[in-house]
C-alpha cells in the first residue's frame, strides 16, 4: 500500500483503488470539500505523474477518457486549486509524491491496465440531490430534473423568464466552462430541440458567472446530470455554434493553449481538445 498525506489532502492506493479525500484546510477549493472522498478502481487510471516545482509540486491522476463523468464535464479546464485529481504536495514530502507516482505506475504496467476510452463510466458521479449557486443562478438537480433559480445579478432576460425546469429525458447534454478573462464562465445545459445558443447572460439555459463570483462547485451538478444521461443522448454533437459564440469558442481554443502549456493537458489530450473545438467552429 502506498500512501500520501499532506495539508491539501490524503491518497491512498492499495493496488485495486485510489482512494482520494481533500484536506480540511480552509484554502482546500469548495468544488473538493463539496466533492467530498473519492474512491477511483485501477481499471479508471490511465497514468500517474509527479510534477516538481520550486515549492514542492504536484501529484496529477490522469483518468481514461469515459471514466468519470466530471472529467468529461470540464474537459480539463479545472485548475489546480479545484482540481480533485491533483495534490498540492510540499516540497518535504517530494520524495513521498515521487514514491507514490511509482508504486502507482508500476501497478498499471504490471496488470497492463487499459488507457483506452471507457464504455461506460466507471465512477457513479456526484450524488443527489445537488445544488451550487454561481453569479446570476442556482442550479439544483435532483436526479430527475434540473431547475435554474436566478439570484440578483441575473439580467432582465433571465429575470422575464423565470425559474426554468428539465426533466432529465428532455437533455441532450450539459456543458461547463471556467470563468477566463472578460468571458463569462458557464454551466450551460443543452434541450432537444433548442435553437442556436444565446449569450449566456440572455440564456435562461445557462448559469453564468463573471469577475464578481467563481464557479464554485457547478462543476459538479454538470457531472451528476452527465452521469445519469444516456451515454449516446450525452455524446450526441454539439448545436451549430452561432455568429454570437464566434469569439467564446476563439478564447477557448486560447483557454486550451494555456492548459497545454502549464502541462495540465498532455499533448494528445490538447490536440484532441483543441481539433474537436475546432470542428465546433467549423459547423
Amino acid at each position: 500500500m502506498a500512501e500520501i498525506a499532506v495539508p491539501d489532502g490524503s491518497w491512498t492506493f492499495n493496488g485495486e483503488f485510489l482512494r482520494i479525500v481533500p484536506g480540511s484546510d480552509k484554502g482546500v477549493h469548495e468544488l473538493r470539500k463539496t466533492m467530498g472522498e473519492v474512491v477511483v478502481p485501477m481499471e479508471a487510471i490511465a497514468g500517474m505523474a509527479f510534477e516538481p516545482s520550486r515549492k514542492g509540486g504536484h501529484l496529477r491522476l490522469r483518468l481514461r477518457k469515459g471514466a468519470d463523468p466530471l472529467s468529461d464535464a470540464v474537459a480539463g479546464s479545472l485548475g489546480p486549486p479545484a482540481d480533485p485529481y491533483r495534490l498540492a504536495v510540499p516540497k518535504a514530502r517530494a520524495g513521498v509524491a515521487e514514491y507514490f507516482a511509482d508504486e502507482v505506475r508500476d501497478t498499471l504496467l504490471v496488470y497492463q491496465t487499459p488507457n483506452s476510452p471507457c464504455d461506460d463510466y466507471l465512477l457513479p458521479g456526484p450524488g443527489v440531490p445537488i445544488s451550487a449557486t454561481a453569479g446570476d443562478g442556482t442550479a439544483i438537480f435532483d436526479g430527475e430534473r434540473v431547475r435554474l433559480e436566478w439570484t440578483g445579478f441575473a439580467g432582465s432576460d433571465k429575470e422575464r423568464a423565470g425559474p426554468q425546469e428539465y426533466p432529465l429525458s428532455d437533455l441532450v447534454g450539459v456543458e461547463w466552462k471556467p470563468q477566463s478573462g472578460m468571458g463569462y464562465g458557464t454551466l450551460r445545459f443543452r434541450v432537444k430541440g433548442e435553437g442556436p445558443a444565446q449569450p449566456p447572460q440572455k440564456d435562461p439555459r445557462c448559469v453564468s458567472w463573471g469577475v464578481q463570483r467563481f464557479g464554485g462547485a457547478t462543476a459538479l451538478v454538470a457531472a451528476a446530470v452527465l452521469a445519469r444521461l444516456p451515454r449516446e443522448a450525452a455524446e450526441l454533437p454539439p448545436p451549430p455554434v452561432s455568429d454570437d459564440v464566434h469569439d467564446a469558442v476563439l478564447r477557448r481554443l486560447a483557454e486550451l493553449g494555456e492548459l497545454h502549456r502549464s502541462g495540465v493537458l498532455t499533448d494528445d489530450e490538447f490536440a484532441r481538445a483543441k481539433q474537436a473545438v475546432i470542428r465546433r467552429l467549423e459547423g
